[in-house]
């Protein structure tokens, strides 16, 4: 039974695997509803010579740029209460106003799809993500997604971008996800994003005997080979990974994993560059390392472990509207709790 439970004390800061980095908003006040739209945002000197349609990409990332400037150029996004072109240049203190109706903001169809909600309320709601469903369509796949069960179980989710969704994990990671129901919610998780007060954990089977935690501080960008694959390049997006030992086998080791960024397989990169990859990757273990000895049921459960081991755990959040600081956690999928039992009785240490 996943469990889920409110917490007084002070999160830790790290952040989520981000589907793009976004900017503060610190004095963001919003009448909205997830029909009608209205905002306000009073500028200050560290937006100076800025073009408009820049500042308002910065102050409301949740919508395009474009969209922002369509918005200007039709009269629903006003500067001190007059219509500007997108290219007007920011003085540095005026008050931006945005009154509009929303409209679809995707074109995905709701499906019928099981979701394990943990926890769910008017702004938000933190869903147990399975192994094997991806979270946003894209070429490939435009059905079946966590976008299209989230259309279904909550319709109005079509008028926010990305249908709520502020953060993601990949297609062969589980574990918990938040997703905003309305766009103050989804600019408050943003801005908790921004600021890295959000709270993650995950669990992860590596490679080798990791003898004691530490921090991995390596930048990651796009392999510029493979553009499937992330790797630790020079002039990549600072990532840093803080883990602690939590079980030692003989030629493996349970690992907690919390992240201070959240960059694209973030995880996976960093104990691929240790050389201690996770068990199941596909794309960052080129073979599955069976070891010398193992018994029938070790090598079975590894070669039949057909996706990373890695899951996201524990999720802390400060709630949009009340405040409350709250955490949530989801237990192993059956698949990770069979090969931490084999490896238990099978590869224990001496």
């Amino acid at each position: 039974m996943t469990q889920a439970q409110s917490s007084n004390a002070t999160l830790p800061e790290t952040d989520f695997n981000l589907l793009e980095d976004s900017e503060e908003a610190d004095n963001h006040n919003s009448d909205a509803t997830a029909t009608r739209l209205s905002l306000q945002f009073q500028l200050d000197e560290s937006f100076l010579g800025q073009r408009i349609d820049q500042v308002a990409a910065i102050v409301w990332p949740d919508f395009s740029r474009e969209k922002l400037k369509q918005w200007l150029k039709d009269g629903h996004l006003l500067v001190n209460g007059n219509s500007v072109k997108p290219k007007y240049k920011s003085e540095g203190n005026e008050l931006l106003t945005l009154d509009v109706e929303l409209e679809p903001q995707t074109t995905s169809m709701p499906e019928d799809i099981p979701l394990d909600i943990i926890y769910e309320d008017n702004d938000l709601m933190v869903i147990n993500k399975p192994v094997g469903m991806v979270v946003h369509p894209g070429a490939g796949n435009i059905t079946g997604t966590l976008v299209n069960a989230i259309l279904f179980h909550y319709p109005k989710s079509v008028e926010l971008a990305r249908a709520g969704l502020v953060h993601r994990i990949d297609k062969d990671t589980s574990g918990l996800l938040v997703i905003a129901k309305n766009l103050e919610a989804q600019f408050a998780l943003s801005k908790q994003l921004a600021k890295k007060t959000v709270y993650r954990v995950y669990d992860l089977i590596a490679y080798g005997a990791i003898i004691a935690g530490g921090t991995i501080d390596e930048p990651i960008k796009r392999h510029p080979v493979d553009r499937t694959k992330m790797a630790i390049l020079p002039g990549g997006k600072d990532a840093v990974t803080h883990y602690n030992v939590k079980e030692r086998f003989q030629h493996f080791t349970r690992i907690q994993a919390r992240l201070e960024t959240g960059r694209t397989h973030q995880i996976r990169v960093h104990f691929s560059y240790l050389g201690h990859g996770l068990v199941g990757d596909q794309v960052y273990m080129n073979r599955v390392r069976v070891p010398a000895g193992a018994s029938e049921l070790l090598t079975d459960t590894l070669r039949g472990f057909k996706r990373q081991a890695l899951h996201a755990a524990k999720l802390g959040l400060v709630h949009p509207r009340t405040g409350e600081e709250m955490m949530f956690e989801a237990p192993w999928p059956d698949d990770l709790t069979h090969l931490v039992e084999v490896l238990r009785t099978e590869n224990k240490t001496y």
